[in-house]
């Protein structure tokens, strides 16, 4: 039976070897990040992609002027910045049949700034009326 000073011991080298947590979003780096993202998506209008305005507590597939794939629109998914992080990390893995093509934000900083970024901003009323 290990001792408790075994455990501790244990504990310490588990907790020095495992995988880095992110930091603290960055909004400023999420908007550079974004910047990857317009040529489909605007704040305020759609594009060839839906308007992220009021995008955080939405529904996903649930805005009247654009035409989503039935795999968005049937998804049941609310943008939350978890479903979002997870949507972002691999589209097409996390929802086949979606129109986003895009392979996704692979690096989970960078989708943490930009998840952190639009949360603030699809929110913002001098921005989204």
């Amino acid at each position: 039976m290990p001792t408790i000073s075994g455990l501790i011991l244990l504990a310490t080298v588990f907790a020095a070897t495992a995988a880095p947590a992110t930091q603290a979003a960055d909004t400023e780096r999420g908007e550079q990040i974004y910047q990857r993202c317009i040529a489909c998506h605007s704040l305020d209008r759609n594009r060839s992609g839906p308007k992220h305005c009021g995008l955080l507590g939405r529904r996903a597939g649930s805005l009247p002027d654009y035409a989503y794939s039935r795999a968005m629109a049937g998804s049941g998914i609310i943008w939350t910045e978890e479903t979002l992080d997870r949507f972002l990390k691999d589209p097409l893995g996390t929802l086949p049949g979606t129109k986003m093509g895009y392979a996704g934000v692979k690096n989970a900083q960078e989708r943490a700034d930009l998840v952190a970024w639009l949360a603030r901003v699809s929110q913002d009323r001098s921005i989204c009326p």
